[in-house]
């Protein structure tokens, strides 16, 4: 079959080359890997269901006490193999500062939302181009936790029965943890592996660290993350090796996204371009072909004798004097 052609307004012919054919598969995964600018009702939507779903399947798992606490005791024994078993101490030294356990009691229970919430609506106002890909890392460490929980059941330390390990919200009598208290038939008291407080607090702390301008709240970044491990021992909520748990899911979050977008998070452009407005050609609104042939119509009709046969008139230039 020839080509298309199409007859214009000077009686040539133009030919019109038959439309590639779209990968549509390709075009859209293409679109969905290339950030844009987030929009506030979708993201509010999105976290909203996102931390349900987590919060569902995180409670929906069977608490195996034995099991989570047959866990415990091998992995208490082999920190202590490794001469690092040190939460007891910890939790013993910092419980004999009131002030001091209770401030961490109230840490534990709040900061992990508030800097991680904080985090995201700071991405979505000043780096929209990275928000995409950072918000998936956060997601994509979240969801691999769950994994962990329902294979590996967890006790934490302060659960343990042939320990000496303080629960420090039930001593202080302060309201500082979804697991104690009157608060622990909401949540999964077995869900210690890997520890989310770590996975999510390292992800802001880099997410601050690699993107802020001023030095000091860059520090702040790197020390937020310190503060939760040792906030998560001294309160007996997790053992040290739940925080290498953590990490492990938040470099699984990380690889993620690098391989969706094609590199990390912070590397990419801070804003994304608006997108161009379809159909917008030249002066007056016309589309670019439709344009095109209004020119020529115009040159044409310049270059046609006049009625009486004259040639059609010039027009003048002026000159400067």
């Amino acid at each position: 079959m020839g080509d298309t052609t199409v007859t214009t307004l000077e009686g040539r012919e133009a030919a019109v080359l038959p439309p590639v054919a779209d990968e549509t598969g390709r075009g859209l995964l293409r679109r969905l890997r290339t950030p844009r600018r987030p929009r506030l009702w979708f993201e509010i939507l999105l976290i909203a269901v996102s931390y349900w779903t987590y919060s569902l399947i995180r409670n929906a798992v069977p608490e195996q006490k034995a099991e989570a606490l047959r866990n415990a005791d091998w992995l208490w024994k082999l920190e202590h193999h490794l001469g690092l078993a040190v939460e007891e101490s910890i939790n013993h030294t910092v419980n004999g500062v009131t002030w001091l356990i209770v401030g961490m009691n109230y840490y534990y229970a709040t900061l992990h939302f508030i800097i991680t919430l904080a985090v995201l609506v700071w991405l979505y106002r000043s780096h929209p181009g990275r928000y995409a890909a950072t918000r998936l890392v956060l997601f994509a460490t979240t969801g691999v936790a769950l994994i962990g929980y329902y294979l590996y059941p967890l006790a934490p330390p302060r659960l343990m029965t042939n320990t000496t390990f303080i629960d420090t919200v039930l001593v202080h009598d302060t309201w500082g943890s979804m697991a104690s208290g009157d608060l622990k038939n909401m949540s999964n008291q077995y869900a210690a592996m890997p520890s989310m407080h770590i996975g999510w607090s390292v992800w802001s702390g880099l997410t601050i660290f690699a993107l802020a301008r001023t030095p000091w709240v860059r520090i702040l970044g790197l020390l937020y993350p310190a503060a939760t491990l040792v906030v998560i021992v001294a309160t007996a909520n997790h053992f040290w090796l739940d925080a290498v748990g953590g990490l492990i899911c938040l470099a699984f979050g990380y690889t993620v996204a690098r391989l969706w977008y094609g590199a990390l998070p912070y590397s990419l452009p801070r804003t994304v371009p608006k997108p161009r407005t379809a159909g917008r050609g030249r002066a007056g609104g016309c589309p670019p072909a439709a344009a095109g042939v209004k020119e020529q119509h115009i040159s044409s009709d310049s270059n046609r004798p006049t009625e009486d046969g004259h040639p059609p008139a010039r027009p003048r230039t002026r000159t400067k004097p």
